[in-house]
């Protein structure tokens, strides 16, 4: 017979926490999930995060609940199980043996469809699923931002473009979120606001990206997120996405530069739009590195040229700022 240490450990194991939340009235949300997170929520508005981790456990992040510090099935049952705040251990034994029955007629007549619930997911490190959640509960910027808007001088009206639509976003204190993906879906973000750079605690640094469109036939790599974006004001973004790296680059982010540009179609351009100094040109390097390994050249498959601000020491948000006032037509963003 197994002990109630082994129950315990079957919970957490056996028990599909996506499945069993949407048992409790949560829906999957497709767009926002990966294949190694959920994000789940209810009509109360209650909003949750579900991955696996590496020692198998189904665990869940809260959203919205700053009270709810997240963890296993038996930590969702005690704070919403039971219709009280918190549920005895005992009574979340009750509830959840059912669930290790092999799923009885009893409880196969009301478990959801499969399509409201995350089946199966691979791994994921508990942290990249705070990192995930802190994104969940940001906001997008899509119009005037006081620091990006006064200070860098990114215009409103490129901020709600759709090339760039929930790809700069905001938290509760007013700092700007860069998200960053890799080949698993939301790895970490950036934050900046006033006299602060940071990046996610936990989080992994992948590549900041735009939306992409089909007709795009050019590839912007920055430094950073606000350079692409200037670069953007200061040359348009028609048929340009955009990637930044959040500085020099880890070990992982040339094959994320590399899937980058086996996205791009033949003839088109990569841009290396670094900041002009030494850093900038060790950079532009890296990235003509990794160009050069794709095989893709000359006419038939993609271009590459080094593109630095005309002033010595200066990144293209300098560039950007001291273009402001200049007499010139007003650019517009689609």
């Amino acid at each position: 017979m197994a002990s109630n240490t082994d129950e315990l450990e079957d919970f957490k194991i056996l028990i599909n926490l996506s499945q069993y939340a949407a048992a409790q009235g949560y829906t999957l949300d497709p767009k926002s999930s990966s294949r190694n997170s959920a994000v789940m929520v209810n009509t109360a508005g209650d909003k949750i995060i579900i991955a696996k981790g590496h020692d198998r456990h189904w665990v869940y992040f809260s959203v919205h609940q700053a009270a709810d510090p997240g963890g296993s099935i038996i930590d969702f049952v005690q704070h919403r199980g039971g219709g009280s705040s918190m549920c005895s251990l005992g009574n979340v034994r009750q509830e959840l043996r059912p669930w290790l029955k092999h799923t009885p007629p009893l409880l196969s007549e009301n478990l959801p469809p499969e399509d409201s619930y995350a089946v199966d997911l691979q791994p994921l490190a508990r942290d990249l699923l705070q990192v995930r959640a802190r994104i969940e509960d940001s906001v997008a910027i899509d119009g005037h931002h006081r620091y990006l808007c006064e200070q860098r001088m990114i215009p409103a009206a490129l901020l709600g473009c759709e090339r760039f639509l929930g790809r700069v976003r905001s938290d509760e204190h007013g700092n700007v979120i860069f998200p960053h993906w890799n080949e698993d879906g939301i790895s970490g973000y950036e934050v900046k606001n006033a006299g602060f750079t940071g990046f996610a605690p936990g989080g992994i640094k992948g590549l900041w990206g735009s939306r992409k469109k089909e007709t795009d036939c050019k590839l912007v790599i920055s430094e950073t997120a606000i350079d692409s974006m200037s670069y953007a004001a200061l040359h348009g973004h028609e048929q340009s996405r955009f990637v930044s790296t959040a500085g020099q680059m880890s070990p992982t982010q040339p094959g994320l530069l590399k899937r980058a540009m086996e996205g791009m179609p033949d003839g088109s351009e990569i841009v290396a739009a670094v900041d002009h100094d030494k850093a900038g040109k060790q950079m532009a390097d890296a990235i003509k590195t990794v160009y050069d390994d794709l095989g893709r050249l000359g006419d038939a498959g993609l271009v590459f040229r080094v593109h630095m601000p005309s002033d010595a020491g200066n990144d293209w948000n300098d560039a950007l700022r001291a273009s402001v006032g200049r007499a010139g037509p007003t650019p517009e963003y689609e």
